[in-house]
C-alpha cells in the first residue's frame, strides 16, 4: 500500500510575495506631512528665543554699569594720570562682566529648556546668537550711558588734583563669548539629563513568515 497522496502546501492569497505595493500615500509621505507644521513651530520658537534673549541685554549692560569697579584718575595742569598705578580695577572690570554674562546665559538656558523641552537645533543656535547679541548690546549700553570718553575735558570739568572715574571699556574682546557659551553648555546637558527620549525601534513582526523570504512549512508525506 501507499500513502495517500496529500496536495503540496499552497501559500495563502494574501502572503504572495510578488505582490503588487500599496496604493496610497506611503509612510514616508506621512512623515513629510507631519514634520512640516513641526519645522515651522521649530523655527517659530527659535526667533522668539533670538528677540528675548538679544533683550535681556540691556539688563546685562545695566548691571554692568552698576558693578563694574571704576578706573580712577586724577590730573594736573599737564595730563591725565592714573591715581593707583598698580589697581586692578580694568581687570575687575572684565571680569564682572563675564562672570554676569555666564549668569545670564546659564539662566536664559534653563528657562528655554523649562518651557520647551524638546531642544533642537534651531533652539541651541537661537540661545547662542541670541547670546552674543545680548553681549555686545550689554557693552555698548555700559559704554554709552558710562563715564564721558573725552577724558581731558572731564578733567578739566572736575579740576586739578580731583579724582574722577575713567570710561567703562571691555577690553577683554572675548568676553563677548561668554553668554554664548555658557547657554549652549547648559541647554546641551539639561536636554542629554532631562529631554525626552527616542521611542525604540519596533521589529516588524512579519518578518520570517511566508512571503517574507522564509521557507514555509515542510511538505507531507508522499507530497513528492
Amino acid at each position: 500500500m501507499t500513502a495517500p497522496l496529500t496536495p503540496p502546501h499552497q501559500p495563502s492569497p494574501n502572503n504572495d510575495p510578488w505582490q503588487s505595493p500599496p496604493t496610497g500615500p506611503g509612510p514616508l509621505h506621512a512623515k513629510g506631512a507631519e514634520e512640516g507644521p513641526e519645522l515651522r513651530t521649530d523655527l517659530r520658537d527659535a526667533a522668539v528665543v533670538l528677540v528675548a534673549v538679544t533683550i535681556l541685554g540691556v539688563a546685562l549692560g545695566l548691571l554692568w554699569l552698576w558693578l563694574a569697579p571704576r578706573v580712577p584718575l586724577i590730573s594736573n595742569d599737564r595730563a591725565v594720570f592714573l591715581k593707583d598705578t598698580e589697581g586692578e580695577e580694568a581687570v575687575a572690570a572684565d571680569g564682572t562682566f563675564v562672570l554676569l554674562a555666564l549668569a545670564f546665559g546659564a539662566v536664559s538656558a534653563a528657562a528655554v529648556f523649562w518651557i520647551r523641552r524638546r531642544g533642537g537645533i534651531a533652539l541651541v543656535v537661537a540661545l547662542a546668537l541670541g547670546g552674543l547679541l545680548a553681549s555686545l548690546l550689554a557693552w555698548g549700553i555700559g559704554v554709552w550711558f558710562g563715564p564721558t570718553h573725552d577724558v581731558v575735558a572731564h578733567a578739566r570739568e572736575v579740576g586739578e588734583g580731583v579724582t574722577f572715574d575713567a570710561y567703562l571699556e571691555l577690553r577683554a574682546k572675548g568676553a563677548v563669548l561668554a553668554w554664548p557659551v555658557a547657554a549652549m553648555v547648559v541647554h546641551l546637558g539639561l536636554t542629554a539629563l532631562f529631554g525626552p527620549r527616542d521611542p525604540e525601534p519596533e521589529w516588524d513582526e512579519g518578518y520570517g513568515a511566508p512571503g517574507y523570504g522564509a521557507p514555509g512549512p515542510p511538505p507531507g508525506p508522499g507530497s513528492a
